[in-house]
């Protein structure tokens, strides 16, 4: 008797904290892509699970071909069915955090002001939505929205898109979407948000004012890149590495962890991946470049090379042009220094190594040592050996073995693809 008492008591003390793990509530929260989603809520104290799936929409089954094949007809008007929006369910445990800590997450990590939409990521099924189990919770809902579009009225935003409807059709994702970015740390990097606090968050403007916003007395208004990034971004490390620890172009470049441009100064639309890398003239975005993987180093400088150079100069430096004898620049140039990448700024040849070759381009006889790439050449009938900047990848001329000594070589350089930059006096 007395052991059997004891096992019954061993029983309801297990049966207690069992009871207790089982208060959870969950959630389904659409913000766009399911794997930023999934990563950016996940990191909220007190929220114990973030699954991605599919809800929202009228049938009662899917998967992600099934969504995508559908928002394809939507588009082409062959469908008026209510697609399923990308939602992540968020298990959260109520003793550690709030709902509506839960959902302060979900406004200031997304655009919730984008419409069926959420950055480039362009449909029904990206919406912004909350869709709820509760009567509670859809209260929480429409008060954190109501004071939330509050603030991003004053910050200049529009007005709240976001779907608020109870749960319907509810799927769970399929196991390759599941935990994303953990599987595929090089993946997709969120940048989310608005960079517009939460009213009253104290939690928010100390991050605010942890990442602000760049300083625009600091920079060039005229012409500036700005790089916007995210902690543990591996993609913004690859950035640094392959781009910018070498940076020597001409425009001017800076990097933030703020999702904000400076003072003033306009973003063309919302940051949704990081690394962004946006060119400003006169305080106002002209163009950007999102994302960067590796091998992608030749394709951004390409990119600034569209945007900086003049039309003769993209002409020679993309289509392999060439400028007529005697127009070029830097013909004539004999001041100690330095040729340089337009683009890129990386040395090319020094002065020294020029000589009169009375051709009509500028000619060097070596150049610096890793600056140049060479290549076979078969257009226009011919066999030559095409030099290209190994630094941007542009295109500069051809080289030939009628040169001077000690190499013997001419390179016979398109004078408009370089910038002369003088030895200090």
């Amino acid at each position: 008797m007395i052991r059997i008492r004891a096992l019954l008591l061993a029983a309801l003390a297990l049966a207690v904290p069992l009871q207790a793990a089982a208060a959870t509530e969950s959630i389904v929260l659409g913000m766009g892509c399911f794997w930023g989603a999934e990563k950016r809520m996940s990191q909220i104290p007190g929220v114990l699970d973030v699954e991605a799936g599919y809800a929202g929409g009228d049938e009662r089954q899917v998967g992600y071909r099934d969504v995508l094949n559908l928002e394809q007809a939507i588009e082409r008007g062959r469908s008026d069915e209510r697609n399923h929006a990308e939602v992540v369910k968020v298990t959260f445990d109520p003793d550690r955090v709030s709902l509506k800590r839960v959902l302060i997450g979900f406004w200031q990590n997304h655009d919730p002001t984008q419409g069926e939409r959420q950055g480039n990521d362009v449909g029904s099924n990206y919406r912004s939505a909350i869709y709820w189990t509760t009567p509670e919770q859809r209260e929480v809902a429409l008060a954190t929205r109501d004071a939330y579009q509050k603030a991003l009225t004053a910050a200049g935003y529009g007005r709240i898109t976001t779907e608020i409807a109870p749960l319907k059709n509810y799927n769970r994702a399929e196991d390759y979407h599941q935990d994303y970015l953990k599987k595929h740390p090089n993946g997709y990097c969120g940048l989310g948000g608005t960079g517009v606090s939460y009213p009253g968050e104290t939690v928010t403007a100390q991050a605010a004012e942890a990442h602000p916003r760049p300083d625009a007395d600091a920079l060039d208004f005229d012409r500036q890149i700005i790089v916007f990034e995210a902690e543990d971004c591996p993609y913004c490390k690859l950035f640094r590495a392959e781009v910018l620890d070498g940076w020597s172009s001409r425009v001017p470049v800076t990097e933030t962890l703020s999702t904000r441009p400076p003072e003033g100064w306009k973003l063309d639309k919302a940051l949704f991946a990081t690394p962004t890398i946006v060119l400003f003239e006169k305080g106002r975005e002209v163009s950007r470049y999102t994302g960067y993987n590796r091998g992608d180093k030749e394709r951004f400088w390409k990119w600034l090379g569209f945007q900086v150079l003049t039309p003769a100069q993209k002409q020679i430096a993309f289509a392999q042009g060439t400028e007529p004898a005697f127009s070029g620049s830097n013909l004539d140039e004999k001041r100690p220094g330095t040729f340089v990448d337009p683009v890129t700024g990386a040395p090319l040849f020094r002065s020294d190594s020029k000589f009169h070759s009375g051709t009509g381009w500028p000619s060097f006889f070596e150049p610096v040592a890793g600056a140049i790439t060479l290549h076979e050449d078969n257009s226009h009938g011919m066999h030559r050996v095409e030099v290209r900047s190994a630094s941007s990848g542009i295109h500069l001329g051809h080289v030939f073995d009628d040169g001077p000594p000690p190499t013997g070589k001419r390179y016979c350089i398109n004078g408009n693809v370089l910038t002369f930059v003088p030895d200090p006096l």
